[in-house]
């Protein structure tokens, strides 16, 4: 038979400290309630000084390796989906393969910001169909609190920190991805991104004066291309695969905006119960906000052998993506 990839064990984690609407009421001028009816958020994670993106990543990866029944030797390959790695060079999954003692896998980063961890499942099912590798851990990992301007009330409420990851393996059952859909348009770059840190705008005390080293976005042209483009890329999903938004058991989205989320189910007049939300408690943690949902779903069982799950994204470059998967 032909070869497919398919999922065989997912893990997640999250910081131990937690950040509230009302904590963040005496850091800028904001409340609760105007969070909460902007966002959908309630609280987010964040990282202790100590802990690194691959930190974050090492630990939903022994999760996932647990999930899968696999040893940190088998893996082939580790990608990490990440806008806020350890450092430049090397990649942060180089430092995810030293701390597992992965050493047969190669290593590298990918950056689509939140659509990252979708473009890896691209990436990873490409590989394996390819007949290049066999088992490959993918992580969304994300450390987004250091590029937060804490006194920037329109974007500090929304960002926090945590990862994801998954055992993607070779298999020959009728089960697994099904298509990805990778898209981009670079000409709207500057609705969200991070200008600070690299060759055009390197650190120095004039860029730090500047405050470039943190996320810049203008939230309401990214909410209305964000609605638009979403509910198109799942039309065209299921079109691709020749089914109807009722035959989802359930829609995985990026968590960024609750109000986003909605707008997408109720034009695919796809029911709550069956769209996946986990953002009151963890805000939008950019690649890694899909691989925790799809964690969450896996261990409270609301994914089941043969349901058909769609995962969608939309993020800064600007990038959007989509994979459906028979579970």
């Amino acid at each position: 038979m032909k070869l497919r990839s398919r999922i065989t064990g997912t893990g997640s984690y999250a910081p131990k400290k937690v950040l509230t609407n009302y904590d963040l009421e005496k850091m800028v001028d904001t409340t609760d309630e105007w969070i909460t009816e902007r966002t959908g958020i309630k609280e987010r994670r964040i990282a202790s000084d100590s802990e690194a993106a691959s930190d974050l990543a090492v630990q939903a990866s022994k999760k996932a390796l647990e999930s899968a029944g696999i040893r940190p030797r088998k893996i082939d390959m580790i990608v990490t989906a990440t806008v806020s790695g350890d450092m430049p060079v090397p990649s942060t999954a180089s430092f995810v393969q030293s701390k597992l003692g992965a050493r047969n896998a190669a290593a590298f980063d990918l950056n689509a910001a939140c659509s990252g961890f979708l473009y890896g499942l691209a990436v990873a099912d490409s590989f394996i169909k390819a007949g290049m590798f066999k088992t490959i851990l993918l992580i969304g990992a994300e450390v987004l609190s250091r590029f937060t301007d804490w006194e920037d009330r329109s974007t500090c409420i929304l960002f926090g920190d945590a990862a994801g990851a998954v055992i993607v393996e070779a298999t020959e059952v009728d089960r697994g991805i099904m298509s990805t859909h990778l898209y981009s348009n670079g000409s709207m770059w500057d609705l969200l991104y991070l200008p600070g840190g690299g060759s055009k705008h390197p650190a120095s005390k004039e860029s730090i004066d500047n405050r470039v080293h943190y996320i810049k976005m203008k939230g309401n042209e990214t909410f209305k291309v964000a609605v638009r483009t979403l509910e198109k890329l799942v039309v065209e999903t299921l079109k691709a695969n020749k089914m109807k938004p009722s035959d989802l058991s359930l829609l995985i989205p990026h968590q960024a905006n609750l109000r986003i989320i909605q707008a997408t189910a109720k034009r695919l007049k796809l029911p709550m119960d069956r769209v996946v939300v986990n953002l009151d408690k963890y805000g939008n943690t950019s690649a890694a906000s899909i691989p925790m949902a799809l964690d969450g779903a896996v261990r409270t069982g609301r994914l089941r052998k043969n349901d058909y799950v769609l995962l969608e994204a939309f993020g800064g470059g600007l990038t959007w993506a989509s994979v459906l998967m028979k579970w």
